[in-house]
């Protein structure tokens, strides 16, 4: 991320942080009933918020009728790291009884703006004690992903304690689909366990690792790319060397959300040295509404990709 980038982050944080604070001090004239208020439900659903549409999937999923998610984030046309929140994004969550954030300072504007308000927040980095300065991509995670689902549901329980037994049969139910993936996961990881691979960016880090495969990203190219800086001409020149070569890197992981010349070139030394390439976003695309399924998808292009 540029140093405009961050600066207005910051200044879009400031924003959120103002709007909710008017927000609040509005809502403390309202007429709105105190057993509407409490609730923080509509039609006696449960109001939750999700700060990226991954994380709302889940939530819905774990709901079941009594939840009305709201997903801020849905596309895959921006970062969550450069998103700025609208007023109208801070007033979801100051509504919400139940709020759902990645953390690890991949969505702040959302930790912010969720941490003030009266909502229950699961902040999913944190229910696998992954921190700031960590991989901020914890969806592609099993750990984090059966985490984050235990403690959403015990959000919905201490929200709505009438349908504590369904919210646990829902959870099961989560568990069980989860478990499918993870016995995919571990049948895939017979092909590529110990596979060298490389990435123009670390988002999938978390499904490689599960995955048994190992990071051959050189060295100089991975630092800039975690250092949100630019690699230098050095950096692309041993990347491009080392794939067309075909042997020291046996997969490439393209984040086609972020692309530019540079990941043109990589690409292209890839397709020369004849290194499949693993196509993937870090936002959830559209031809998906499920977060488990997405990453079962993901899952089949690294089994195709080590054939």
């Amino acid at each position: 991320m540029s140093v405009m980038s961050k600066a207005k982050r910051a200044l879009a944080l400031v924003a959120a942080s103002a709007a909710l604070f008017s927000m609040a001090a509005c809502g403390s004239g309202s007429s709105t009933s105190d057993d509407s208020a409490a609730s923080g439900a509509a039609g006696g659903k449960i109001e939750v918020v999700a700060s990226i549409n991954q994380w709302g999937s889940v939530a819905r999923d774990l709901g079941g009728d009594h939840v009305e998610v709201t997903n801020i984030m849905t596309k895959t046309n921006v970062e969550a790291h450069d998103y700025e929140p609208t007023a109208q994004d801070v007033a979801k969550f100051g509504s919400a009884k139940v709020a759902v954030v990645n953390g690890a300072d991949y969505d702040p504007w959302a930790s912010k703006a969720a941490g003030s308000t009266k909502a229950e927040v699961v902040d999913a980095a944190e229910t696998a004690g992954i921190e700031e300065g960590d991989n901020p991509h914890v969806w592609f995670s099993a750990k984090v992903r059966t985490a984050t689902a235990d403690a959403i549901t015990a959000a919905y329980q201490k929200a709505d304690p009438d349908h504590k037994d369904e919210y646990a049969d829902l959870n099961k139910q989560w568990h069980e689909k989860e478990d499918a993936l993870e016995s995919k996961i571990k049948e895939t990881s017979a092909k590529t366990k110990g596979l060298p691979y490389a990435a123009t960016e670390s988002v999938a880090w978390y499904l490689a690792d599960d995955l048994g495969m190992k990071d051959a990203t050189p060295a100089g190219y991975a630092q800039a790319s975690a250092n949100e800086s630019e690699p230098t001409a050095a950096d692309i020149k041993a990347f491009q060397d080392a794939l067309k070569d075909g042997k020291s890197i046996k997969t490439l992981v393209l984040n086609t959300q972020e692309t530019n010349s540079t990941t043109d070139q990589i690409a292209s030394a890839a397709k020369e040295g004849d290194v499949p390439v693993v196509e993937l976003t870090e936002q959830m695309p559209k031809e998906y509404d499920d977060l488990l399924d997405w990453m079962g998808a993901l899952v089949d292009d690294f089994a195709d990709a080590a054939k």
